[in-house]
Order: structure tokens, then C-alpha cells, then sequence
């Protein structure tokens, strides 16, 4: 298995896995893919990966920038999906492993993510990566008209910002 950079024609297989997690109703607040287009214009060009094996993408991550306002530049927010067939096989801390060093040579120094409680994968996942719990809003969105909490959680870079 490798660990590279998601470029446009893995969009396909990659928004497969999105509609995976999707389905999973506690993944994310999303309901549809959005097109390629949509989707870039969200993300950060940097920090876009793939877990692929033998032509097969088996998961992805990247980051979206959490404002545009200058002061949060170095913030980042973290997405990390993995095929149905893989979860629980260690290729998410994998993405996420590259995905922490990545953010650290761009220069980011705090990656976030909002997580459904339900979903103690990434809860796990989050906590093993070095990630600390700061807090739960509670109602803070409707997903198929029931409230859903959200759990957050982040990463402080030991590396970058600790002037």
C-alpha cells in the first residue's frame, strides 16, 4: 500500500468512499457528493491524499482551511474517510500520520475535526493521533431532521507555532 497525493481523476473512487461514509449517517453532516469542482473550492490544494493498492484507492484525507480570515491561517480542519472494506485496518492513522507531517511543512499549526459520538472509530483514531477533546455542542445541526451533537477535537503541532 502507498500513501500519495490525490490528484483530480481519483476523484471518482474517491467520492465512492465519501458516499460510504455518507451512508453511515455519522460520518458526516453532508448528504449528496458534491461535484470535483465544490469539493476543491472547500479544500486546501495541499494535504490531499490517498491510500491506494494495486490501482485501488482505499481511503483519503485532506484539510479544509477553517476561515479566511488571516489569523487562522495556520488552522486547518481534517477529513478522513476510508472504504467499508478497510475500517479498522490502520490505514487511517497511516493518512493521518502523513497528513500531520504534511500540515506541519506547509506551516499549519492546529488541525481540528468535529465528530459525531457515534462515530468511535475517529474518536479513537482522533485520541491515538495525538488529538485532545475540547468540548461538545450539543444540537449543533440536523442531519435527516434529527439533532445531531458533535464532539471537537484537536491537534496542536509541537513543531510549528510553539514560539
Amino acid at each position: 500500500m502507498e500513501i500519495r497525493k490525490m490528484i483530480e481523476a481519483d476523484w471518482p473512487k474517491v467520492s465512492e468512499i465519501y458516499a460510504d461514509g455518507i451512508a453511515t449517517g455519522y460520518a458526516t453532516f453532508e448528504t449528496t457528493i458534491p461535484s470535483y469542482l465544490d469539493w476543491d473550492k472547500a479544500h486546501l490544494e495541499q494535504c490531499r491524499l490517498v491510500a491506494w493498492k494495486k490501482e485501488d484507492i482505499l481511503g483519503w484525507a485532506a484539510l479544509s482551511p477553517v476561515s479566511s480570515r488571516c489569523v487562522y491561517g495556520g488552522v486547518a480542519e481534517i477529513s478522513v474517510y476510508i472504504g467499508k472494506k478497510f475500517r479498522g485496518s490502520g490505514l487511517g492513522t497511516l493518512l493521518m500520520q502523513t497528513l500531520i507531517q504534511q500540515s506541519e511543512e506547509m506551516g499549519l499549526w492546529t488541525l481540528q475535526s468535529g465528530i459525531f459520538p457515534e462515530n468511535q472509530g475517529s474518536v479513537k483514531l482522533h485520541e491515538k493521533m495525538g488529538f485532545r477533546y475540547i468540548g461538545r455542542r450539543e444540537r449543533v445541526g440536523k442531519l435527516n431532521g434529527h439533532w445531531k451533537d458533535n464532539l471537537l477535537f484537536e491537534r496542536r503541532s509541537k513543531i510549528i507555532g510553539v514560539d
